[in-house]
């Protein structure tokens, strides 16, 4: 028997979402140019339905003087391969909740990102102690065609859901399509139930188009 026969007759990893496959290394994939990396002119704004009503922001020295986290996580990709036992060290979303509370009934966040890239995530996604807004992979700084300074990571969606070359959160008392979503993506993108697009949507996972 062949090393590929014995390797088919292995069962699946546990650890791998439906339909998806272990990969070795990290493809880079975005949509538009790598952005230009500006510190000077770098911040980083939370904005919307704030507790205040006000805007806050970071510059990049303020924003990586934040309380920082080390998370363990798994990486899934709507394209179908799957990143196990990654190391992810940043800023994690629970801290940017405590430094600028949102208002009474918010219940999502749009994450924006360079080029007016946008992601919706629900409020307690966001809160989950596993995202994290990540300045480092396994040890090493992000490359910038990995997101650098800043991408955010949610273990329990499919990748899309965390941009790269994060610039702002919104707070928002109501769901709203991100720029995938709005393309034919599944607005919850659980990557165990597999929702990958919009037309396997129940009544209840998304906002109405």
């Amino acid at each position: 028997m062949g090393q590929s026969e014995r390797e088919e007759l292995q069962p699946p990893d546990p650890r791998l979402p439906p339909g998806q496959r272990l990969q070795r290394g990290w493809p880079v994939l975005h949509y538009g140019p790598v952005p230009r990396f500006k510190p000077l002119t770098w911040d980083f704004q939370v904005f919307g339905a704030t507790a205040s009503a006000e805007k806050h922001s970071w510059d990049f020295e303020g924003f990586h003087a934040l309380p920082r986290v080390t998370v363990r996580a798994d990486f899934h990709c709507v394209t179908r391969f799957s990143m196990l036992d990654n190391e992810w060290s940043g800023v994690a979303a629970a801290t940017v909740l405590e430094q600028v509370p949102p208002a009474d009934h918010v219940t999502h966040v749009m994450i924006w990102a360079e080029y007016g890239y946008s992601a919706n995530l629900p409020l307690a996604e966001f809160a989950d102690p596993s995202t994290v807004f990540a300045t480092h992979h396994d040890g090493r700084p992000l490359t910038v065609e990995h997101g650098f300074p800043v991408r955010l990571v949610v273990p329990g969606r499919y990748a899309w859901k965390g941009p790269k070359w994060v610039r702002a959160v919104e707070y928002m008392r109501a769901d709203r399509r991100g720029f995938w979503e709005e393309r034919g993506y599944h607005n919850l993108a659980d990557p165990w139930a597999e929702q990958r697009y919009s037309y396997q949507e129940e009544p209840g996972d998304g906002p109405l188009r």
